[in-house]
Protein backbone atom coordinates (compact mmCIF):
# COMPACT_ATOMS: atom_id res chain seq x y z
CA UNK A 1 0.00 0.00 0.00
CA UNK A 2 1.43 3.34 -1.00
CA UNK A 3 1.95 6.13 1.48
CA UNK A 4 -0.48 8.90 0.61
CA UNK A 5 1.59 11.58 2.31
CA UNK A 6 1.35 15.33 1.82
CA UNK A 7 4.68 15.41 0.00
CA UNK A 8 5.76 14.22 -3.41
CA UNK A 9 8.09 11.24 -3.07
CA UNK A 10 11.58 11.67 -4.45
CA UNK A 11 10.86 9.04 -7.09
CA UNK A 12 7.69 10.80 -8.27
CA UNK A 13 9.41 14.19 -8.13
CA UNK A 14 12.08 12.82 -10.44
CA UNK A 15 9.46 11.43 -12.85
CA UNK A 16 7.55 14.70 -12.87
CA UNK A 17 10.68 16.77 -13.50
CA UNK A 18 11.71 14.46 -16.34
CA UNK A 19 8.27 14.70 -17.93
CA UNK A 20 8.10 18.50 -17.58
CA UNK A 21 11.58 18.87 -19.09
CA UNK A 22 10.78 16.55 -22.00
CA UNK A 23 7.49 18.25 -22.78
CA UNK A 24 8.38 21.91 -22.21
CA UNK A 25 12.15 22.21 -21.80
CA UNK A 26 11.62 23.74 -18.35
CA UNK A 27 14.23 22.57 -15.87
CA UNK A 28 13.07 22.15 -12.26
CA UNK A 29 15.91 21.75 -9.77
CA UNK A 30 15.74 19.79 -6.51
CA UNK A 31 15.52 23.09 -4.60
CA UNK A 32 12.15 23.74 -6.23
CA UNK A 33 10.42 20.59 -4.93
CA UNK A 34 8.26 22.58 -2.50
CA UNK A 35 7.32 25.01 -5.26
CA UNK A 36 6.24 22.12 -7.48
CA UNK A 37 4.15 20.64 -4.66
CA UNK A 38 2.37 23.97 -4.16
CA UNK A 39 1.68 24.34 -7.88
CA UNK A 40 0.39 20.77 -8.31
CA UNK A 41 -1.88 21.20 -5.31
CA UNK A 42 -4.15 23.23 -7.60
CA UNK A 43 -4.57 20.17 -9.81
CA UNK A 44 -5.39 17.97 -6.79
CA UNK A 45 -8.24 20.32 -5.99
CA UNK A 46 -9.44 20.49 -9.61
CA UNK A 47 -9.38 16.70 -10.02
CA UNK A 48 -10.78 15.97 -6.53
CA UNK A 49 -7.71 13.91 -5.64
CA UNK A 50 -6.50 13.52 -2.07
CA UNK A 51 -2.74 13.15 -2.46
CA UNK A 52 0.24 13.57 -4.73
CA UNK A 53 0.41 9.78 -4.99
CA UNK A 54 -3.09 9.74 -6.47
CA UNK A 55 -2.12 12.49 -8.86
CA UNK A 56 0.93 10.57 -10.11
CA UNK A 57 -1.22 7.46 -10.51
CA UNK A 58 -3.65 9.57 -12.54
CA UNK A 59 -0.82 10.95 -14.66
CA UNK A 60 1.48 7.94 -15.06
CA UNK A 61 -0.57 4.88 -14.13
CA UNK A 62 -2.22 2.32 -16.34
CA UNK A 63 -4.74 4.18 -18.44
CA UNK A 64 -3.17 7.41 -17.18
CA UNK A 65 -4.26 10.77 -18.51
CA UNK A 66 -0.81 12.03 -19.46
CA UNK A 67 -1.63 13.45 -22.89
CA UNK A 68 -4.54 15.54 -21.61
CA UNK A 69 -3.14 16.32 -18.17
CA UNK A 70 0.30 17.43 -19.35
CA UNK A 71 -1.24 20.66 -20.72
CA UNK A 72 -2.67 21.44 -17.27
CA UNK A 73 0.57 20.43 -15.54
CA UNK A 74 2.61 22.81 -17.71
CA UNK A 75 0.04 25.54 -17.02
CA UNK A 76 0.59 25.33 -13.27
CA UNK A 77 4.39 25.11 -13.36
CA UNK A 78 4.99 28.03 -15.73
CA UNK A 79 5.66 31.49 -14.33
CA UNK A 80 3.74 34.26 -16.06
CA UNK A 81 5.00 37.60 -14.77
CA UNK A 82 4.61 40.53 -17.12
CA UNK A 83 3.62 44.20 -17.19
CA UNK A 84 2.54 46.84 -19.68
CA UNK A 85 5.56 48.75 -21.04
CA UNK A 86 8.01 46.50 -19.20
CA UNK A 87 11.65 47.39 -20.01
CA UNK A 88 10.50 50.48 -21.94
CA UNK A 89 13.83 51.13 -23.68
CA UNK A 90 13.02 48.21 -25.98
CA UNK A 91 9.80 49.83 -27.14
CA UNK A 92 11.57 53.16 -27.53
CA UNK A 93 14.19 51.51 -29.77
CA UNK A 94 11.50 49.82 -31.86
CA UNK A 95 9.66 53.11 -32.42
CA UNK A 96 12.61 55.40 -32.93
CA UNK A 97 14.84 53.13 -35.03
CA UNK A 98 13.66 49.57 -35.54
CA UNK A 99 10.39 50.12 -37.40
CA UNK A 100 11.93 52.63 -39.80
CA UNK A 101 14.72 50.23 -40.72
CA UNK A 102 12.40 47.23 -40.98
CA UNK A 103 10.01 49.16 -43.20
CA UNK A 104 12.75 50.41 -45.50
CA UNK A 105 14.14 46.88 -45.81
CA UNK A 106 10.78 45.22 -46.47
CA UNK A 107 9.84 44.45 -50.05
CA UNK A 108 6.56 45.40 -51.67
CA UNK A 109 5.28 47.37 -48.68
CA UNK A 110 4.35 44.10 -47.00
CA UNK A 111 2.74 43.80 -43.60
CA UNK A 112 5.28 43.53 -40.76
CA UNK A 113 4.90 40.71 -38.23
CA UNK A 114 5.96 41.31 -34.63
CA UNK A 115 6.02 38.19 -32.45
CA UNK A 116 5.57 38.21 -28.67
CA UNK A 117 6.99 34.77 -27.79
CA UNK A 118 6.00 33.98 -24.21
CA UNK A 119 3.21 36.55 -24.05
CA UNK A 120 1.75 35.43 -20.68
CA UNK A 121 -1.46 37.33 -19.86
CA UNK A 122 -1.12 39.70 -22.79
CA UNK A 123 0.42 42.91 -21.47
CA UNK A 124 3.39 42.74 -23.86
CA UNK A 125 1.50 42.11 -27.13
CA UNK A 126 -1.11 44.74 -26.23
CA UNK A 127 1.71 47.22 -25.53
CA UNK A 128 3.17 46.39 -28.93
CA UNK A 129 -0.21 46.72 -30.66
CA UNK A 130 -0.75 50.16 -29.08
CA UNK A 131 2.65 51.43 -30.19
CA UNK A 132 2.36 49.94 -33.68
CA UNK A 133 -1.10 51.48 -34.05
CA UNK A 134 0.32 54.86 -33.07
CA UNK A 135 3.12 54.43 -35.62
CA UNK A 136 0.53 53.48 -38.24
CA UNK A 137 -1.40 56.70 -37.53
CA UNK A 138 1.69 58.74 -38.34
CA UNK A 139 2.98 56.65 -41.26
CA UNK A 140 0.32 56.08 -43.94
CA UNK A 141 0.74 52.74 -45.69
CA UNK A 142 2.38 51.07 -42.71
CA UNK A 143 0.75 47.72 -41.92
CA UNK A 144 1.40 45.29 -39.10
CA UNK A 145 0.16 42.24 -37.25
CA UNK A 146 1.12 40.85 -33.84
CA UNK A 147 1.49 37.17 -33.05
CA UNK A 148 1.29 36.33 -29.34
CA UNK A 149 2.17 32.83 -28.18
CA UNK A 150 2.54 30.99 -24.90
CA UNK A 151 2.63 27.41 -23.72
CA UNK A 152 0.01 28.07 -21.02
CA UNK A 153 -3.60 27.79 -22.18
CA UNK A 154 -4.77 29.46 -18.97
CA UNK A 155 -2.92 32.73 -19.54
CA UNK A 156 -3.75 32.71 -23.26
CA UNK A 157 -7.47 32.61 -22.44
CA UNK A 158 -6.99 35.57 -20.09
CA UNK A 159 -4.93 37.43 -22.67
CA UNK A 160 -7.52 36.99 -25.41
CA UNK A 161 -10.22 38.53 -23.20
CA UNK A 162 -8.10 41.68 -22.86
CA UNK A 163 -9.60 42.62 -19.48
CA UNK A 164 -7.33 44.12 -16.82
CA UNK A 165 -7.62 45.71 -13.38
CA UNK A 166 -7.07 49.47 -13.40
CA UNK A 167 -3.84 49.23 -11.38
CA UNK A 168 -2.39 46.83 -13.97
CA UNK A 169 -2.76 49.42 -16.75
CA UNK A 170 -1.15 52.21 -14.70
CA UNK A 171 2.09 52.06 -16.78
CA UNK A 172 0.12 52.84 -19.96
CA UNK A 173 0.43 56.58 -20.83
CA UNK A 174 -2.81 58.52 -20.30
CA UNK A 175 -3.35 59.31 -23.99
CA UNK A 176 -3.00 55.64 -24.94
CA UNK A 177 -5.36 54.60 -22.11
CA UNK A 178 -8.00 56.96 -23.49
CA UNK A 179 -7.58 55.62 -27.03
CA UNK A 180 -7.17 51.89 -26.46
CA UNK A 181 -8.91 51.02 -23.18
CA UNK A 182 -12.63 50.96 -22.39
CA UNK A 183 -14.10 51.36 -18.93
CA UNK A 184 -16.86 49.10 -17.66
CA UNK A 185 -20.42 50.40 -17.76
CA UNK A 186 -20.58 49.54 -14.08
CA UNK A 187 -19.32 52.67 -12.27
CA UNK A 188 -18.15 50.52 -9.35
CA UNK A 189 -16.01 48.28 -11.52
CA UNK A 190 -12.23 48.67 -11.58
CA UNK A 191 -11.89 46.68 -14.80
CA UNK A 192 -10.86 48.01 -18.21
CA UNK A 193 -10.88 46.24 -21.57
CA UNK A 194 -8.72 46.59 -24.65
CA UNK A 195 -10.74 48.09 -27.54
CA UNK A 196 -11.94 45.56 -30.17
CA UNK A 197 -9.84 46.93 -33.06
CA UNK A 198 -6.65 46.40 -31.02
CA UNK A 199 -7.70 42.89 -29.97
CA UNK A 200 -8.30 42.05 -33.64
CA UNK A 201 -4.72 43.08 -34.51
CA UNK A 202 -3.33 40.22 -32.40
CA UNK A 203 -3.41 36.48 -33.05
CA UNK A 204 -3.11 34.48 -29.83
CA UNK A 205 -1.90 30.92 -30.18
CA UNK A 206 -0.52 28.14 -27.96
CA UNK A 207 3.07 27.33 -28.86
CA UNK A 208 5.56 25.02 -27.19
CA UNK A 209 9.22 25.89 -27.73
CA UNK A 210 9.91 22.14 -27.89
CA UNK A 211 7.84 21.85 -31.09
CA UNK A 212 9.87 21.18 -34.22
CA UNK A 213 7.74 23.40 -36.43
CA UNK A 214 6.43 26.71 -35.12
CA UNK A 215 4.15 27.13 -38.17
CA UNK A 216 4.39 30.92 -38.35
CA UNK A 217 2.29 32.58 -41.08
CA UNK A 218 5.44 34.36 -42.27
CA UNK A 219 8.89 35.12 -40.92
CA UNK A 220 8.81 37.66 -38.10
CA UNK A 221 10.41 41.09 -38.43
CA UNK A 222 10.96 41.37 -34.68
CA UNK A 223 10.68 38.84 -31.86
CA UNK A 224 10.15 39.77 -28.23
CA UNK A 225 11.24 36.79 -26.11
CA UNK A 226 12.02 38.50 -22.84
CA UNK A 227 12.56 36.87 -19.45
CA UNK A 228 11.55 33.52 -20.92
CA UNK A 229 14.75 31.56 -21.63
CA UNK A 230 15.93 31.99 -18.01
CA UNK A 231 13.72 28.99 -17.17
CA UNK A 232 15.75 26.65 -19.42
CA UNK A 233 19.23 25.16 -19.16
CA UNK A 234 21.95 26.58 -21.43
CA UNK A 235 21.70 23.80 -24.03
CA UNK A 236 17.93 24.23 -24.35
CA UNK A 237 18.29 28.03 -24.45
CA UNK A 238 20.57 27.77 -27.46
CA UNK A 239 18.26 25.30 -29.22
CA UNK A 240 15.25 27.58 -28.66
CA UNK A 241 17.08 30.66 -29.87
CA UNK A 242 18.27 28.81 -32.99
CA UNK A 243 14.67 27.96 -33.80
CA UNK A 244 13.50 31.50 -33.04
CA UNK A 245 16.11 33.18 -35.21
CA UNK A 246 15.28 30.74 -38.02
CA UNK A 247 11.82 32.38 -37.98
CA UNK A 248 13.31 35.91 -38.17
CA UNK A 249 13.90 37.84 -41.40
CA UNK A 250 17.47 38.85 -42.23
CA UNK A 251 18.03 42.18 -40.48
CA UNK A 252 15.19 41.49 -38.06
CA UNK A 253 15.45 42.11 -34.33
CA UNK A 254 15.21 39.84 -31.32
CA UNK A 255 14.66 41.37 -27.88
CA UNK A 256 15.53 39.37 -24.74
CA UNK A 257 15.42 40.15 -21.03
CA UNK A 258 18.18 42.30 -19.54
CA UNK A 259 19.23 39.37 -17.33
CA UNK A 260 19.55 37.06 -20.34
CA UNK A 261 22.69 36.70 -22.45
CA UNK A 262 23.23 35.25 -25.92
CA UNK A 263 27.01 35.43 -25.54
CA UNK A 264 28.90 32.51 -27.13
CA UNK A 265 25.74 30.95 -28.55
CA UNK A 266 25.79 29.65 -32.11
CA UNK A 267 23.05 31.88 -33.44
CA UNK A 268 23.27 34.36 -36.36
CA UNK A 269 22.79 37.63 -34.47
CA UNK A 270 24.82 40.69 -33.57
CA UNK A 271 24.27 42.72 -30.36
CA UNK A 272 23.30 46.32 -31.13
CA UNK A 273 21.94 47.61 -27.79
CA UNK A 274 21.37 46.21 -24.29
CA UNK A 275 19.36 42.96 -24.71
CA UNK A 276 18.68 43.76 -28.40
CA UNK A 277 20.18 41.70 -31.22
CA UNK A 278 19.90 41.89 -35.01
CA UNK A 279 19.92 38.89 -37.33
CA UNK A 280 22.84 38.88 -39.74
CA UNK A 281 22.33 38.30 -43.44
CA UNK A 282 24.38 35.12 -43.12
CA UNK A 283 21.61 33.60 -41.04
CA UNK A 284 18.88 34.30 -43.60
Amino acid sequence: MRDHSQNISNADFGRLCKLIYAESGILISAEKKTMLELRIRRRLHSLDLQSYDEYCDYLFGKGGQQEEEIVHLIDVVTTNKTDFFREPDHFEFLLQKGLGELTSNSQGNRQLLIWSAGCASGEEPYTLAMLLSEYERNHPGFRFSVLATDISTTVLEKAQRGIFESNVVDPVPADLRRRYLMRSRDPKSTLLRIVPELRRAIEFRRLNFMDEDFRLPQKADAIFCRNVIIYFDRKTQEQILQKLTAQLVAGGYIFVGHSESLHDMKIPVTPIAPAIYRKTDAGA
